[in-house]
C-alpha cells in the first residue's frame, strides 16, 4: 500500500494513470483520496491492507485533509481523478454527479448497500434516484455527555424526554453547578442543537423539506422548535457563563468545562466525537467518569439520530474500483476499523461485539437502530453560505438567538431571508 500526502499529489497523478488496465485483479491499482490523516489514516490503512491481501489489488491513499474539495477539483480539471474519494459533503457529491463527473455504483455494490444498510443511507448516497455513494464512516450527533459524579451528587438520572431534560437542568443548576456548557462561539454546534430538536418536534418528513428549503424557515414547525430551544437558551442559570459566556466558548472548551478540573458544568451536547476530546484533554475516563445519553424524545417522538458521515464515491468504473467499493460496503471492511476504536459504522451487519468498549457499542447501536429515522446534518446539506459559514447565515442567526431567545419571530425571518438568498444563488 502506498500512502501519499498532499505534497505527493503529482506522484499520485502518474500512479492513477496506471490504474484501470488488466482484467486480472493481481497487479491492478486503485487510488483513494480522503480527508483522514494521523490516527484515522493509520486505521483506514489497516482496512485497506485487508482488501489488498484478499484481492491482490494495490491501493494508494492520498491524505488531502480539509483541502479535499480543492484537490478533487484540481484533479478533475486536469483529467486525472482518483478512482475513489471519501467525501463528507453530500452537496459536493450531488454537484459532481449532476455534472457527470461521478460513476454510478455497480449493481453488485448497490446490492451490498441494500443488504447492509437501512434505506435512508441509500437515499443519502443517491442523486436523482441513482446510487453514487457508500457511507463507510458515520458520526452520531444526537448525544448528551455528562459528568457521572455531577448527576449523581444532584440525584439526577438520565433524562429520556425533553421535559425531564429541562427538569434535570434546573435541578443541577439549583444544586450549584450550571447544567450545560454550550459552545456558542462555534455556530455549527448551535445548528446541531436546532436540528436535533427540529427532527423530534417536526418529524423526518418536515426535516427533509426544510433541508431542501421546500418549506420556509417561517413555517410554524420552526417556531415550535425554537420555542423548545428557548427553554434552555432562555434560562441563563442553566448555562456556564450564561448566554454571553457561551458565545465566547469554543467546542473543545465546552467539553473541558464539564470533564476538566475545575469542573464548571455538568453536561455538554454534541456528537460521539466528544469522547475523543475527553480522552485527549482531560483525565476523565469515558464510560466511567464521562457517560452519555441519547438526545431526549420530545412529545413522544421516536428514537432518531442526526448524523454526519464519509461517503465513498467513484470517478472510475473499472473492475478494481468496483471490487474496492464492494468491500467498503461490506461488514468485513467496517469491522476492521470498528475493532480499532474511534469509528462508527451505519452498516447494520457489523457485530456489536466488534466494537472495543461499551460506549462505542451503544453509540453504534443507536445509530443503526434509528433506522430510517436517521437524518443527515441539515446545515451540511444546505449551501455553504447558509449552513457552513462562520459569522454568517444560520450560524450567526442562531448565535444571535442564543443571545436573545425571546426573539423567535425575528430569528425565523432572518433565517428565511438568509436561506432564500443562499438557495437562489
Amino acid at each position: 500500500m502506498r500512502i501519499l500526502g498532499i505534497t505527493a499529489v503529482a506522484t499520485a497523478l502518474v500512479l492513477a494513470g496506471c490504474s484501470g488496465g488488466t482484467p486480472a485483479q493481481s497487479g491492478q491499482s486503485v487510488e483513494v483520496v480522503g480527508t483522514w490523516s494521523g490516527d484515522e489514516q493509520a486505521r483506514f490503512e489497516q482496512v485497506i491492507a485487508k482488501f489488498e491481501a484478499k484481492s491482490g489489488i494495490d491501493v494508494t491513499y492520498t491524505a488531502a485533509g480539509d483541502e479535499l474539495p480543492t484537490v478533487l477539483e484540481t484533479r478533475l480539471q486536469g483529467g486525472t481523478p482518483p478512482n475513489v474519494a471519501l467525501v463528507a459533503q453530500p452537496g459536493l457529491v450531488a454537484r459532481y454527479a449532476t455534472d457527470g463527473k461521478l460513476k454510478p455504483v455497480a449493481a453488485s455494490v448497490s446490492a451490498a448497500v441494500d443488504s447492509n444498510f437501512a434505506g435512508v443511507w441509500k437515499q443519502l448516497g443517491s442523486v436523482k434516484g441513482q446510487l453514487y455513494g457508500v457511507y463507510f464512516k458515520a458520526a452520531n450527533k444526537s448525544t448528551v455527555w455528562y459528568s457521572n459524579n455531577a448527576l449523581a451528587l444532584a440525584g439526577v438520572g438520565q433524562p429520556k424526554t425533553w421535559d425531564e431534560f429541562v427538569l434535570a437542568a434546573r435541578t443541577l443548576s439549583d444544586a450549584g453547578t450550571p447544567a450545560l456548557s454550550i459552545a456558542g462561539a462555534d455556530g455549527w454546534t448551535l445548528t446541531d442543537w436546532f436540528e436535533n430538536v427540529y427532527l423530534r418536534t417536526a418529524g423526518p418528513a418536515n426535516y427533509d423539506k426544510l433541508s431542501k428549503h421546500e418549506i420556509p424557515w417561517t413555517d410554524p414547525s420552526v417556531r415550535t422548535a425554537l420555542q423548545a430551544l428557548a427553554q434552555i437558551f432562555g434560562s441563563p442559570q442553566f448555562i456556564e457563563g450564561g448566554s454571553a459566556g457561551a458565545l465566547q466558548t469554543e467546542f473543545p472548551k465546552s467539553v473541558t468545562n464539564v470533564f476538566g478540573n475545575p469542573q464548571k458544568a455538568a453536561m455538554v451536547f454534541e456528537g460521539d466525537f466528544v469522547s475523543g476530546v475527553i480522552t485527549a484533554s482531560t483525565s476523565a475516563k469515558v464510560g466511567v467518569d464521562a457517560r452519555f445519553f441519547p438526545f431526549p424524545s420530545i412529545n413522544g417522538s421516536a428514537p432518531a439520530v442526526v448524523a454526519g458521515g464519509d461517503m465513498a464515491v467513484q470517478f472510475k468504473d473499472d473492475e478494481a474500483t468496483t471490487k474496492l467499493m464492494e468491500y467498503l460496503a461490506s461488514a468485513d471492511a467496517a469491522a476492521v476499523w470498528a475493532g480499532l476504536g474511534g469509528f462508527l459504522s451505519p452498516n447494520k451487519n457489523v457485530p456489536a461485539e466488534t466494537y472495543p468498549d461499551d460506549v462505542s457499542r451503544e453509540l453504534a447501536r443507536q445509530l443503526v437502530q434509528a433506522g430510517d429515522n436517521v437524518r443527515f446534518d441539515m446545515s451540511d446539506l444546505a449551501p455553504a453560505a447558509f449552513g457552513g459559514t462562520k459569522g454568517a447565515g444560520e450560524w450567526k442567526a442562531l448565535q444571535d438567538f442564543l443571545a436573545d431567545p425571546a426573539a423567535i419571530d425575528a430569528t425565523m425571518q432572518r433565517l428565511e431571508a438568509e436561506a432564500a438568498k443562499a438557495f437562489a444563488a
